[in-house]
């Protein structure tokens, strides 16, 4: 627009948030918007009866006025399915990427769903990524590992440091959570027969979720904080200070959601969860051992999230499987060709098992969960979400169903040592 233009209608996303947002805030009834501002009244709202308008309808509001001029319909582009075009775009961006990127180190897992970049240290891993990413594919970044200071992250270096710590401690086999000092956790961490029995006996399955987070966890961890920053995958994405990270540019007056870090630890799953900026990052931990139950259930993340792996132990103890159990457990799973291949290279340590769906599926799954818990004579409460409440691990039978009945397919990864997995909003997952 002409520079006449620039202040008022704002020349990017960003100007024109911070301008409209910054004249209501004035009071200014003049904020090139659409419509009138919308006031609520009523006695919440003050002496002068009226309250800060809807900042959100009115950017809407201006958005819609300055880009569609009056005189001139909105032109929907539809376009029409001809036999040039393709049905799926997966070979497209595949054939496309192949092209253009040939000095990057990449792979597709998951039938072409999941990008996988073999090279962290590769300055030009961006750009193939905001290919895949703007089609809402995860991405899948190997090695993190090597860049971060390792002692820093081995179970009993934060059992150490921070061992008398209370903190809430989920059983992951009955949803009980109790309070507790963490270092009971940490010690039952690599060895079995520290960990805490159930009431039949049966050794538990705890998870020590969110601790420490955000704030919390820069202040507690400050070692750790500034490890996990600098080694974050495509830190033009994930880094506070990235150019393309969003969120960390939005004006001071939006509220933004929980970026973290957060800390997550469970047995069979350690994660280190930084949710940093756009791009939330999760930092696993994880101890080899096979279960039926997911130490994270089916669940849907409000904003991008990367996690990385960056410790696996291997538990000790009676019940416990070897690692060349593990293994073999793991090789049942619908696996694709590259997966198996590194699950067989002595240099890869597994340590998570995941199951993401894209977000499109949501309501198949959802709709397919309550049929389940209905047969299983579970009460199907109307209000009651199975997705938002985390409810269900969808095991591999039911994964099978949910396939064959619905025509929804599994994208099953591992995650292994120093693996960061890159997830789009909306997409459902469970580990």
């Amino acid at each position: 627009p002409p520079a006449s233009q620039n202040n008022e209608q704002g020349s990017t996303l960003r100007d024109l948030l911070t301008t409209t947002a910054g004249k209501l805030r004035l009071g200014s009834t003049d904020a090139g918007i659409a419509f009138a501002p919308v006031y609520s009244t009523g006695a919440a709202s003050g002496k002068s009866g009226r309250t800060m308008p809807n900042i959100l309808d009115d950017i809407i509001a201006s958005v819609v006025e300055n880009k569609i001029p009056p005189n001139r319909a909105p032109k929907i582009n539809v376009k029409s399915e001809t036999k040039d075009e393709p049905k799926d775009d997966k070979n497209c961006i595949q054939d496309d990427c192949s092209k253009r990127y040939s000095d990057i180190q990449y792979s597709w897992i998951c039938d072409k769903h999941v990008l996988w970049l073999r090279d962290h240290k590769n300055s030009n891993n961006w750009k193939l990524f905001k290919e895949c990413w703007k089609h809402g594919r995860p991405v899948l970044v190997s090695g993190m590992h090597k860049k971060m200071n390792f002692s820093l992250w081995k179970a009993e270096s934060i059992s150490l440091d921070f061992g008398n710590q209370q903190a809430d401690i989920l059983n992951c086999k009955d949803s009980i959570i109790s309070n507790t000092n963490v270092k009971e956790f940490w010690d039952g961490f690599e060895d079995v027969s520290k960990r805490q029995k159930v009431k039949n006996g049966e050794t538990a399955l705890l998870k020590l979720k969110d601790w420490p987070s955000g704030e919390d966890f820069k202040a507690m961890m400050p070692a750790r904080y500034e490890d996990l920053i600098k080694c974050l995958p495509l830190p033009e994405y994930c880094s506070p200070e990235g150019k393309l990270n969003l969120a960390s540019h939005l004006p001071g007056f939006f509220v933004r959601p929980d970026l973290g870090p957060r800390l997550c630890s469970a047995y069979g799953e350690f994660i280190l969860q930084l949710q940093q900026l756009p791009l939330p990052l999760i930092v696993e931990h994880h101890t080899l051992q096979y279960h039926d139950i997911g130490t994270t259930n089916l669940h849907i993340e409000v904003s991008d999230v990367v996690n990385i792996l960056v410790y696996v132990g291997i538990a000790k103890g009676n019940g416990v499987l070897s690692k060349s159990g593990v293994l073999k457990k793991l090789e049942e799973e619908d696996l694709d060709d590259l997966l198996r291949k590194r699950l067989k290279d002595s240099s890869e340590l597994p340590g998570a098992l995941w199951h993401i769906y894209a977000g499109k599926d949501a309501d198949k799954i959802r709709e397919f969960l309550q049929k389940i818990a209905k047969e299983q004579g579970l009460e199907v409460l109307p209000e009651h979400d199975p997705i938002r409440d985390q409810s269900w691990y969808v095991n591999k039978k039911l994964r099978q169903r949910l396939l064959e009945e619905y025509g929804v397919k599994t994208c099953t990864v591992i995650q292994f040592l120093g693996d960061a997995i890159i997830l789009p909003a909306g997409a459902l997952h469970q580990v």
